[in-house]
């Protein structure tokens, strides 16, 4: 083995530019004055031909008949060929270059040979005739062989059937650095201890190549061999090496050829690039500051350096914009690396930087700290610390280290760290932006959702949000919206799309489902007038578009709307009621709840779906179930139950298998519906998770009556209403509740029709309630002094907190709402 120069060519590539004939008569090393092969002629003492053998016929056409007894000039000239050098003329002697006459008359130049005989015979010399042609080639082979083995830069080598070196050149002596006789007979293994093949799909030593090449015939080519040379411990080669079987002319097995030259430098050129090319397959995958700094340390550890540290400023894991200049003694974070004296706080960072981010402090006269002083790179015998920086803002630094052979840097490596470093600094700085939109996205979306959910006396609750793992923000929402008669509002919906935009439609949504909500819509009319405020800004822009002639807008034009926009969205919004523990639901293409009774049955209602918001078209429809108190309700978004590891189906069976457990509480259900659906926390869509638990208003709290539409009725209620509130300790409340009674029930025997109802609910506060067949709602005004009527509401008004109108197919129902004394029962009604 030897290192050659720059695009060496092989022996092997040599000989396939050979023809088949030229490489069989390569194989013959017998000259071609050799006199077995060659023209020969026997001459007397007159020089007179007395022998001719075959070869000579073949050369020059004359058959021995013809030429025995004549004298050697017939065929051959008396002198030298003028240009060919010097000749003796006839009688022959010594070598010459003569030209020769054929049988048919052509000459050609021969090289000839003159072997004297001794004397005891008629035979006085033999003539050994050669084409000069073919001398000079087999001259020039020679020449060839004697090159290959003392000046090539190929390193050749011969191995016997036992492997063991029987020759090699002048060029692999001076790489094994000692006399040949010293290392005569010694396998390859033997000679490059430690060294292994490190092509693909070969045995690992080179004992195990050639013998496989022995027993098959079967060349080997560009096998890469590493090992430290002989001559040159201590530094790790790289050698292309080819190997092909040594044959005699009758195929007998002599050994094994090696030709090899030393690729080192081509290997590391190689090896560098494909880091290069491997640090951008494999850092900046995610868009985590934490997550990239480990990722640089996956790529170059070991094969580049035993051990790398990222540390950074503080802002960039905060998301924040760096200061254009960091001082020599800037607080650093270590994100990845193995622990040192530069930790000063939290403990150890393990290798690989898998934990947490620490307080870090360089040193006066470190490298690291040398590095923040200049703003450069520094190597340091076995360590190199290259900053990390973006637009000339500093981000940290990247501190490479070797422990093994050769522990230095070269010129190219360190030119080859820089250039890693760079690239890896695009990712961090692309990871600290999106650090800081996520995190502000996901402020904005945090306060478009429920800050905090009180406790309701019709259902208890629990809730998980979780942002999706790549974009962070989406338009998943719920709410839980307190309604009049004690009643709740439940509510989830799903935006189409992600991003600001999503957001931004969710918290529309949101808030226009809570308008419509108060107004005491059903559901299917809440989620129609839900559906006309979505889709009336496309209406709006394909209006606009025709009045400007302007063409529809394409998604998939480059001036279109992003793919992220959001086209529609999900809904479900039901309403429950503790009194009558009667549900009413109604869903805009969003999944069914998860019903599960206090048995432990489950089943999904069988709810219309319902076209998504924004389509229009189709209307919604409403269905009320009774819910035994206590009954577990589960409203969700498709992310919960939607994911890359399992289908919806499969999603849905594990929600059910959650929520079998339904007596546990709210908050230990909804961990572990999130632990088993989303076991790493994230996924590809945002996720809402609403669980409620019914309960039932106790009947000591809720006091109900029928009342005929006579005037008797007015003061019949104000009895009733007053002797109620004595039962429940409300005194206090008696002259405010029988204003308010007296006018809501005036009010309705002399606009309304028959049947009236008085219902007064013990809640949170104390609720009136007087319902009526007609559909007319009163209106608040103000009399003038000329009016004698019109005061009552607007007097009922100012005692009460609350007050308003709710629709039904049955009529109307007027209700207030009023605070309990401060000394009074605040304890929910819980049944």
């Amino acid at each position: 083995m030897n290192r050659v120069g720059p695009a060496p060519m092989s022996s092997w590539r040599a000989a396939g530019a050979w023809s088949a004939q030229n490489a069989a008569e390569s194989a013959d090393f017998r000259g071609p004055l050799d006199i077995a092969v060659a023209a020969t002629v026997v001459l007397d003492a007159q020089d007179t031909v007395i022998g001719w053998s075959p070869g000579a016929e073949d050369l020059l056409g004359h058959r021995p008949a013809d030429i025995v007894g004549r004298p050697v000039g017939v065929f051959l000239s008396g002198g030298p060929v003028p240009e060919a050098g010097s000749g003796h003329g006839l009688p022959l002697s010594g070598s010459d270059i003569r030209l020769a006459r054929h049988r048919d008359g052509h000459s050609l130049s021969v090289a000839t040979a003159v072997c004297e005989l001794s004397e005891g015979g008629r035979a006085a010399r033999v003539l050994v005739v050669a084409e000069l042609e073919r001398l000079r080639l087999w001259e020039s082979r020679l020449a060839m062989l004697q090159g290959l083995a003392t000046q090539s830069p190929l390193g050749l080598a011969i191995y016997d059937t036992d492997l063991r070196l029987t020759w090699d050149n002048s060029a692999s002596g001076h790489e094994i650095g000692r006399p040949f006789t010293q290392y005569r007979g010694m396998r390859a293994d033997e000679l490059y201890p430690g060294g292994k093949v490190i092509t693909e799909g070969f045995p690992e030593s080179l004992d195990a190549v050639m013998r496989n090449v022995l027993e098959t015939g079967e060349p080997v080519l560009d096998l890469h061999f590493l090992a430290q040379m002989p001559s040159e411990p201590g530094a790790d080669h790289v050698w292309s090496c080819s190997y092909y079987r040594l044959q005699d002319a009758k195929g007998h097995v002599l050994g094994v050829c090696e030709d090899a030259f030393d690729i080192t430098e081509r290997y590391v050129a190689q090896k560098r690039l494909a880091l290069l090319v491997e640090a951008g397959r494999m850092i900046g995958t995610t868009l985590d500051v934490t997550a990239t700094a480990r990722e640089i340390a996956d790529v170059v550890v070991p094969d580049f350096a035993s051990s790398v540290a990222v540390d950074v400023v503080q802002a960039v894991l905060e998301g924040e914009e760096p200061r254009a200049a960091a001082g020599a003694g800037a607080a650093l974070l270590r994100v990845v690396g193995p622990a040192d004296d530069a930790v000063t706080a939290g403990g150890d960072v393990a290798a690989g930087g898998h934990g947490p981010p620490r307080l870090v402090y360089h040193p006066p006269g470190s490298p690291q700290r040398r590095s923040l002083s200049s703003g450069g790179l520094v190597v340091d015998e076995n360590v190199l610390v290259v900053p990390l920086r973006t637009g000339g803002v500093p981000l940290g630094l990247v501190t490479y280290t070797r422990d093994l052979r050769p522990s230095f840097f070269d010129h190219g490596e360190v030119a080859l760290a820089d250039e890693l470093t760079t690239r890896a600094a695009v990712c961090v700085d692309n990871a600290r932006r999106y650090t800081r939109e996520r995190a502000a996205a996901l402020t904005l979306q945090r306060q478009l959702l429920p800050q905090h959910l009180p406790r309701r006396s019709a259902v208890e609750v629990a809730h998980r949000y979780l942002p999706a793992g790549v974009t962070g923000v989406g338009g998943d929402w719920f709410d839980v919206i307190p309604l009049s008669g004690a009643r709740v509002g439940l509510v989830v919906g799903d935006v189409v799309g992600h991003g600001l935009a999503a957001a931004a439609t969710m918290g529309q949504l949101r808030t226009t489902v809570e308008a419509l909500a108060k107004l005491d819509m059903p559901p299917d009319e809440l989620l129609t007038r839900l559906d006309d405020l979505v889709g009336r800004p496309a209406e709006t822009e394909g209006q606009q578009e025709a009045e400007q002639d302007l063409p529809p807008a394409d998604a998939d034009a480059p001036g279109g709307p992003h793919p992220d926009v959001t086209t529609g969205a999900t809904c479900l919004y039901a309403v429950y009621d503790p009194v009558t523990r009667r549900c009413t639901m109604a869903r805009a293409g969003h999944l069914p709840p998860l019903v599960v009774t206090p048995d432990g049955t489950l089943s999904f209602p069988d709810l219309p779906a319902g076209p998504p918001l924004g389509l229009g078209g189709l209307p919604f429809e409403s269905l009320e179930i009774e819910l035994p108190a206590g009954t577990l309700l589960a409203l969700f978004t498709d992310g919960l139950v939607e994911s890359g590891d399992h289908d919806i189906d499969q999603g849905l069976d594990i929600l059910r298998r959650v929520l079998s457990h339904h007596e546990r509480p709210l908050e230990e259900l909804c961990e572990r519906a999130v632990a088993e659906l989303l076991p790493g926390g994230t996924t590809a869509d945002d996720t809402a998770l609403l669980l409620i638990r019914t309960r039932e208003l106790d009947a000591d709290h809720v006091a109900a009556w029928e009342l005929p539409a006579e005037t008797v009725a007015v003061g019949h209620a104000r009895e009733l209403a007053t002797e109620q509130l004595g039962e429940w300790g409300l005194d206090e409340l008696g002259f405010s509740t029988e204003l308010v009674v007296s006018e809501l029930v005036t009010n309705a025997v002399r606009y309304a029709e028959g049947p009236l109802q008085l219902r007064l609910i013990r809640d949170r506060t104390l609720l009136c309630e007087v319902a009526d067949a007609g559909h007319t709602s009163p209106h608040l005004r103000h009399s003038t002094v000329e009016d004698e009527g019109g005061r009552g509401l607007f007097i009922v008004s100012q005692l009460v907190q609350r007050w308003g109108t709710r629709y039904s197919h049955t009529g109307k129902t007027i209700w207030t709402e009023q605070a309990f004394p401060a000394d009074g029962d605040g304890e929910l009604p819980f049944g």
